[in-house]
This record gives C-alpha cells, structure tokens and sequence, in this order.
C-alpha cells in the first residue's frame, strides 16, 4: 500500500511539522507502506499531482500552512486547492495538518470523493521551545501537540477506522491538556491544546479504513 506525505521546510513551523512526521513514516515503513515523501522542494503542486497519479496513495497526509480552501507546500506555494485539484483525493483517507484548510478544502474534497478529510476548520497551534528549534523531536511542549496528531495517522495504519483514530487522538488531547495543567505556567499549553481539539474535525466515511 502507497502512503503519501507532504513534508515543506521552510520556516520554524513547517520545520517542527516535517520533523514530527518523520515518526509517522516509520510507522508507515514498520507497517509495510511504502512511503512517497515529498520534503522540502519536492512538496510542490506539480510533484503532488505527478505522485498521486502514478503511485495511487491510499492514505495521504498534508502538512503545511493552510486557509479555508487550500494547503500550502514548499515556500506557501498552493498544493492542493479545493475546487482546482481536490478530485485527486478520490477514494483516498485525507488527513491535512494545516491550519483551516477542513473548513473548506476538506468539504469539497469529500465531494469529490474522498473516503474522509480530517483536519482543522481553524488555526492548528503549537507551542514550542526556541532553544530546542535544532531538536524538535526533544522538544516537550511540542511533543503535548504532534503526539495526538501522529497518533490519528498512526493508528489508521494499523487499521483503525477513521472514528476510532479520530477517538484515540482526541483523549490523548484530553490527557495532554490535564499534563499541562498540572504543569508549572502550564494553563496556555491547555488553552492551545483545547484549541486544537475543539477545531478537530472529520468529514467523509468515518467507518472507512486502510
């Protein structure tokens, strides 16, 4: 099975989001995927049609900046863009870290056909620690926020329906957001974390599954 993933480079945020993801491909990879990882320069429109065309990826995963109709790549370049080129998630399980873009984007690419989008129908926040930017996956305010995010991913490769990922990424949500306040200054790690569960969103089949 094909799984394609977006991975731009190229500013603090799009660097924690690339690396994070690394996780997510070596589960991919442990699970038998083949992984298409499209980093930095190579997460451009052209590329991402090209690869979608010819490997058939069941399973995409987005990463990048984000509006209410579109996910950015390389340099916030427009890559997939709803109503230009959303029907190429037909039959595919869509899940977009991207601020906004399910409010949308997310719609019309179910109307296209996609299985599912799961997404945010708002800004998707972190906190992060400055002087861990060169370690991002040492960082533990941003581990509160990618782990629930890589466990949706996670979890739909071990063949997890798209309801049962989205269950198991919202209570890791929940117990992050009691970690953080139970924490010292931790009630702006919560109010983000809170954030981010209150705009996490599924459209589409949610039985559906790899």
């Amino acid at each position: 099975m094909n799984f394609l993933i977006t991975r731009p480079e190229h500013d603090d945020t799009t660097h924690y989001l690339s690396n994070w993801a690394k996780k997510v491909i070596g589960c991919a990879e442990i699970h038998g995927f083949n992984v298409i990882d499209l980093n930095r320069e190579m997460a451009v429109q052209k590329e991402f049609e090209s690869r979608i065309t010819k490997n058939n990826p069941c399973l995409v995963m987005l990463n990048g900046h984000g509006d209410d109709n579109l996910v950015t790549g390389h340099q916030n370049k427009p890559l997939l863009i709803g109503g230009t080129n959303d029907k190429l998630m037909k039959s595919r399980i869509v899940y977009a870290l991207s601020c906004r873009s399910a409010k949308e984007l997310g719609v019309k690419a179910v109307s296209s056909g996609a299985k599912s989008y799961t997404g945010y129908d708002d800004d998707f926040i972190f906190s992060y620690t400055p002087s861990m930017i060169s370690r991002p996956l040492n960082d533990d305010k941003a581990m509160l926020f990618f782990e629930p995010s890589n466990l949706f991913i996670d979890s739909l490769i071990k063949g997890n329906t798209v309801q049962e990922a989205k269950s198991k990424s919202e209570q890791l949500f929940r117990k992050n957001i009691t970690k953080a306040l139970g924490s010292q200054n931790g009630a702006n790690l919560a109010k983000n974390l809170w954030w981010d569960l209150r705009h996490f969103v599924s459209y589409g089949d949610l039985t559906s599954s790899i």
